[in-house]
Parts: structure tokens; C-alpha cells; sequence
């Protein structure tokens, strides 16, 4: 892979975090309501308990993009990476009869992970010569080997014990910060000894052999301009989070079988590990974010559109592939328009902002899906409702800057 020789050894390091903390996150997801109802927590304190990790997560996306902007992405990195390694640590802890380790693992991991992702993905696109859409494109390929390979390790090691599992978790995340954070100190130390040289050096020389002025960077968005974008955000996390809420029941129903959504989402990881890079890099290399946002909405609707004859394992099937094809050209994409529209400096609270969206987006996509399922008369309504809420999304896409990506 190009991408990955061409990337700095500090690219390639958060790359590889990336990775292993999503494998182990993975590991740990799945199996945390079982876990917690093994240990003779009632099911509705288990779903609370489940409900309030992904709340931790989402809802401090904003804040943590302006930590990113002030005190910068190096430091809130290292925060996340402790804060995960003490939640496990008390998850560890906590129990039945210890219910304040259990809620106080249970945010700290989820926070962390907010401050953890930001941080890296703000870090990706940051780095000297990356192109944040490749970045971009590398981190969702590296994360959806963690979907895809985390909850089978998962299943493998959870006979031993969970203990086992979160040991894992503590580990891959000590180590990972560490490097990090010691490769961030040797890269610190480097740049200050050349800056000291270049400097000498231009006192030497004098005025002349100052460094001409760059170009003016691209203007950053005004607010007019950003409200269709988030509002993408928003539309797509609620056209996403279908996935979790209406097509587990509709796929049991049309196949009759309660592994069918286990199929649909192996074969979405898998084909995003695939074909993500290669889609974004090569395939549609000119292409500006906005033509891929549009594409990307369209191939919501084409998929919604063959579950509307509820055609059984046939619509099941059918419905992958472009659900897929929208996961991998829209996530990326409202990331890299979200980059590009902002200010100097500003790169943390941009992406948080999207975060944000994302979250709005999660929790009003999953309360009406459950409320359409019950009051639609007839199972294809709802399916023609996300057709036309896709195509309206893609609509709005025209709306955004058509600009190409400027470097961070």
C-alpha cells in the first residue's frame, strides 16, 4: 500500500493505535451486557449502564475538539489513552455489589474514547504532506478491522474470563500511549534542535535568505455554510443508525432467521476493510467531497429501495452493497469537508462539531425508527420514507462549497 510507505513513522504509529485499540474496544463492546447481566445486574440497569457508555462517548464531541484546539491534540491523546486504561481498570472493579466503580469505569472509557478518537483523527490529518482524505480513508479501513476481527477474538477469550478481555484492553492501551507519547517527546526534541539551526543559520545569511510567504490559506466556512453540513451529519447518523434499530427486526421477519444481521454486518466490515482505500484514493481520487456525499446518499436510497419488496434473504443481500458504498464515501467525506471549511487552528472543534451531529443524529434516527416500525400499517412505508429522506439528503449536498481538499 502506497499510502502506508508514503506515511510519516508517526502517522504510521497512530495508524497502528488505531488499530489495536479498536480491536480490543471490540473485544470488550459485544460482550459487556452479557457480562454485566452474568454478574446478576437487572436488564434495565444493564441497558442503562450500556446506554450511558455511548452517551459518554458522544456528548462531550464538542468539547473535546475545543480541548484538541487549546491545549492540542498531543495532550488530550495522552488524557484519552489514561482515562480508557483507569475505566478498565474499574470496570474491573466494579460489580453487582460495587455499582459506583461499574458507572465511574463505564464513563471514564467512554470519555476517553471521545478524547481518544478526536484526538487521533485531528493528529491524521495533520500530518506534514498527508492528504486528510487518504488519512481519513486509512483510519476507517484500520478501524473496521477492529469491527470485523474484535468481536470474534472476543467470543474466543471470554470463556477464560472478562478479566481477561479488559486485560487485554489495559495493556494494548499502555503500551500504544506510551510509544506515542514518547515518539511525540523525540519528534519535539528534533524539531526544536532544527529550528535552532535554521535559525542560526538565517542570522548568518541575513534578511535575503528569509523564507518567501506562502499562499493565504482558504477562507474558513461562515455560518450559513456550515449548517447544511452539520445538518448531513445529523441525516446521515439518523440513516445509519437504521442499521442497530429497524434492520435486525426487519431481517429476522424477512429471513426468518436471528443470525441474518449477523451476515449483513460481517459482510459491511468486510467489505469496507477492502475496498475503503482503494475507493477513496483511486477510484475517486479528483472527485471533491461533495460529488461524494451525493453519491454516497444516493447509494442509501438504492439500498432502502431493495428492502421495499421485503423480498426475504434476496432484499437482505442486496441491501449490502450499497449500504456499504455509503458508509464509505459519506463518513470520510463529512470529515474532510468539515476540514477543509475550518478556520486555522480550528481543525479539533471542526471535527467535534461533526462528532456532535453525529450523536444528534444517533439518538433521533433510533427513537423514530422504533416509533415508525409500530404506527407504519405496512413494513415497506417506512423503507420508501429513509428512500426519500436519502434523496432529500442528497439534494441538500448540493447546498455545500464545492471546494477541494486544502491541507491542515
Amino acid at each position: 500500500m502506497n499510502a502506508w510507505r508514503e506515511a510519516s513513522p508517526t502517522a504510521r504509529l497512530l495508524l497502528v493505535a488505531v488499530l489495536f485499540t479498536g480491536l480490543t474496544t471490540f473485544m470488550f463492546l459485544p460482550l459487556l451486557a452479557i457480562e454485566l447481566t452474568a454478574q446478576g445486574i437487572p436488564a434495565g440497569r444493564t441497558g442503562f449502564l450500556v446506554g450511558l457508555l455511548a452517551f459518554s462517548g458522544q456528548a462531550f464531541s464538542l468539547l473535546t475538539g475545543l480541548l484538541v484546539d487549546r491545549f492540542g491534540a498531543h495532550r488530550v491523546m495522552a488524557a484519552g489513552f489514561l482515562l480508557r486504561v483507569l475505566g478498565y481498570v474499574l470496570l474491573g472493579l466494579g460489580g453487582a455489589g460495587a455499582a459506583a466503580p461499574l458507572v465511574a469505569g463505564i464513563v471514564a472509557v467512554g470519555i476517553g474514547g471521545s478524547l481518544l478518537g478526536l484526538s487521533t483523527k485531528t493528529l491524521l490529518v495533520s500530518q506534514d504532506g498527508a492528504d486528510p482524505r487518504t488519512m481519513l480513508a486509512l483510519r476507517s479501513t484500520f478501524v473496521n478491522v477492529g469491527v470485523v476481527a474484535g468481536p470474534a477474538l472476543g467470543a474466543a477469550v471470554y470463556p477464560l474470563g472478562f478479566g481477561w478481555i479488559l486485560a487485554a484492553c489495559v495493556l494494548s492501551h499502555l503500551v500504544l500511549g506510551t510509544c506515542l507519547v514518547l515518539r511525540r517527546s523525540v519528534t519535539a526534541s528534533r524539531s526544536r534542535a532544527a529550528v535552532g539551526r535554521a535559525a542560526v543559520g538565517r542570522a548568518a545569511m541575513g534578511p535575503a535568505a528569509a523564507p518567501a510567504a506562502g499562499g493565504a490559506p482558504a477562507a474558513p466556512w461562515t455560518l450559513r455554510q456550515w449548517l447544511p453540513l452539520c445538518g448531513l451529519g445529523v441525516a446521515y447518523w439518523a440513516i445509519y443508525s437504521q442499521l442497530n434499530v429497524l434492520l435486525p427486526i426487519t431481517a429476522n421477519a424477512m429471513t426468518g432467521s436471528a443470525a441474518a444481521i449477523s451476515v449483513v454486518f460481517t459482510a459491511n466490515g468486510l467489505l469496507v476493510v477492502l475496498f475503503q482505500y482503494t475507493l477513496l484514493r483511486h477510484v475517486f481520487r479528483r472527485a471533491t467531497a461533495r460529488t461524494l456525499l451525493v453519491l454516497g446518499f444516493l447509494a442509501f436510497a438504492c439500498a432502502y429501495a431493495t428492502l421495499i419488496p421485503l423480498a426475504g434473504w434476496y432484499s437482505l443481500l442486496a441491501f449490502v452493497v450499497p449500504v456499504t458504498l455509503a458508509e464509505m464515501l459519506i463518513g470520510p467525506s463529512l470529515d474532510e469537508q468539515a476540514v477543509s471549511a475550518a478556520a486555522t487552528r480550528r481543525t479539533g472543534l471542526a471535527l467535534g462539531t461533526m462528532s456532535a451531529a453525529g450523536a444528534l443524529g444517533s439518538l433521533f434516527g433510533s427513537s423514530a425508527g422504533g416509533y415508525l416500525l409500530q404506527s407504519a400499517r405496512d413494513g415497506s412505508e417506512v423503507w420508501l420514507l429513509l428512500v426519500g429522506s436519502s434523496l432529500a439528503a442528497a439534494a441538500i449536498c448540493l447546498l455545500l462549497p464545492k471546494v477541494r481538499t486544502r491541507h491542515v
